[in-house]
């Protein structure tokens, strides 16, 4: 993605060590849109984890369709979420790379000027998808939490908070980018991280008060 035509990170593909140690160096990227994104992929691991841990139990049939329905949704999120860390990365990449476009004639400004407008628009778009995804994600496990394995209820809070900081974490960098744009761009994207940041806060709340009734019973 971008001005600079760099080749994507493969987050996934990388040791946790390997993506400790690029989160951690002094490079711009990976940042905390990669950190989102992967966060999203481990809300979703854990999700389908106590889903498999609820299908095909009797003692937890009551909660088959509940765990069901948050397998469908996190399954694909598993490898999304590490694709989004490296489209995160690559979009930020092309603004920098924006940045750097020549400008010492009036056409240059202007085709510079254009670049670092769509480069930012891609660069709140990504996280933008993030945000919504986690959002998703966070959706199923309410119902996960209260009808699922009992035994892994601890493992859905961990899933989300996970999936509440994917969410909030990558509405960060969209509203960052957004507040760059002109109004006509800008506009829409602010509106519905509102309305994204609202939902979060709302179902992160409804998740952590599942599982501390599930803990408590």
């Amino acid at each position: 993605m971008g001005c600079g035509g760099s080749m994507m990170t493969d987050y996934g593909g990388m040791s946790l060590d390997d993506y400790r140690d690029a989160l951690a160096s002094s490079d711009p990227t990976p940042g905390g849109g990669t950190a989102a994104a992967v966060a999203l992929s481990q809300a979703a691991a854990l999700t389908c984890m106590v889903a498999d841990l609820t299908l095909g139990r009797e003692r937890w049939q009551g909660g088959w369709l509940g765990a069901q329905a948050a397998k469908d949704l996190a399954t694909p999120l598993l490898t999304r979420g590490h694709e989004l860390a490296g489209e995160d990365a690559a979009a930020f990449d092309a603004v920098m790379a924006a940045f750097r476009l020549p400008k010492a004639s009036d056409d240059e400004q202007v085709r510079r000027r254009t670049a670092i407008q769509e480069a930012t628009h891609g660069a709140a778009e990504v996280p933008l998808e993030t945000a919504r995804e986690a959002l998703s994600l966070l959706n199923s496990l309410p119902e996960l939490a209260s009808s699922g394995n009992s035994n892994a209820v601890t493992d859905v809070g961990v899933a989300g908070l996970l999936a509440g900081a994917a969410c909030k974490g990558a509405l960060f960098n969209v509203e960052i980018n957004a507040r760059s744009l002109p109004d006509e761009l800008g506009s829409s994207l602010l509106e519905e991280l509102d309305d994204l940041r609202a939902s979060a806060k709302q179902i992160s709340r409804a998740v952590m008060d599942s599982v501390n009734r599930r803990i408590n019973d």
